[in-house]
């Protein structure tokens, strides 16, 4: 199965709920063409409902926060407010934000840390096939995956292991390093609780424990954590 990063491997997650939970989709882009295109194909997707556009960043975010949709497909380079600024304006807003996928035409490293940095869930590309980016759409809504996109890896990759301080501060149990290191090789949580032997509920609360003690937005940004700090090394996820 092909990951939404289009890289060959395993995708994060499962694909999210069925098609009878539908996920509610707002889509922000600044080219017309570009969303009414992605609008059209991403509504014929099992479990996807588009509920409104957004032409730049600022109209994203005032969208985004009177139609609270699930999940928003946030283009990077938009006029009068870029995608990764209004990531961060959104999330920093009232509480229970949609989960948001960043989507570009460039395939850019800086891109990535920026947008997980803004506490982005996913980033995919434009050429994508359509019925991966409606997959990285349901998983980011599942609230599950890490979304771990080529780029992400080449960036962990070359930067110095052990630049960042954040888990000699967390104290991290035994356990909980163990299930941080099944998190980075993508695992959900019911994957994680097969592999441990353990609950489903037993693995959520270490997961919860691991992104308060990392002080992690959320999943994906917990696994740059891991690989900054060295407790996973690249290629351990691949």
């Amino acid at each position: 199965m092909t990951s939404p990063d289009g890289s060959g491997g395993r995708p994060a997650a499962p694909a999210a709920g069925p098609p009878d939970v539908p996920v509610t989709l707002l889509i922000a882009d600044d080219d017309e063409v570009t969303r009414s295109g992605l609008r059209t194909l991403l509504s014929a997707q099992p479990g996807i409902t588009v509920v409104g556009e957004a032409a730049d960043g600022v109209e994203a975010v005032e969208r985004a926060r009177s139609l609270r949709p699930d999940v928003v497909l946030m283009d990077v380079r938009m006029p009068r407010c870029n995608g990764i600024e209004a990531t961060r304006l959104l999330l920093a807003g009232p509480a229970g934000p949609p989960k948001v996928v960043m989507i570009t035409t460039f395939e850019n490293d800086g891109y990535v840390t920026a947008a997980l940095g803004a506490g982005a869930c996913g980033f995919v590309l434009k050429r994508l096939p359509v019925r991966q980016i409606a997959e990285a759409v349901r998983v980011v809504a599942a609230g599950e995956a890490v979304l771990f996109p080529a780029a992400l890896r080449r960036m962990v990759a070359a930067r110095p292991l052990g630049s960042a301080q954040a888990l000699p501060r967390a104290a991290l149990t035994g356990r909980e390093e163990e299930v941080l290191r099944l998190m980075a090789t993508g695992l959900s949580n019911p994957e994680i609780a097969e592999v441990l032997t353990v609950s489903l509920e037993t693995v959520k609360t270490h997961v919860g424990n691991v992104l308060t003690k990392l002080g992690a937005q959320n999943r994906t940004h917990a696994v740059v954590i891991a690989y900054e700090s060295g407790l996973v090394v690249p290629g351990f996820a691949g």
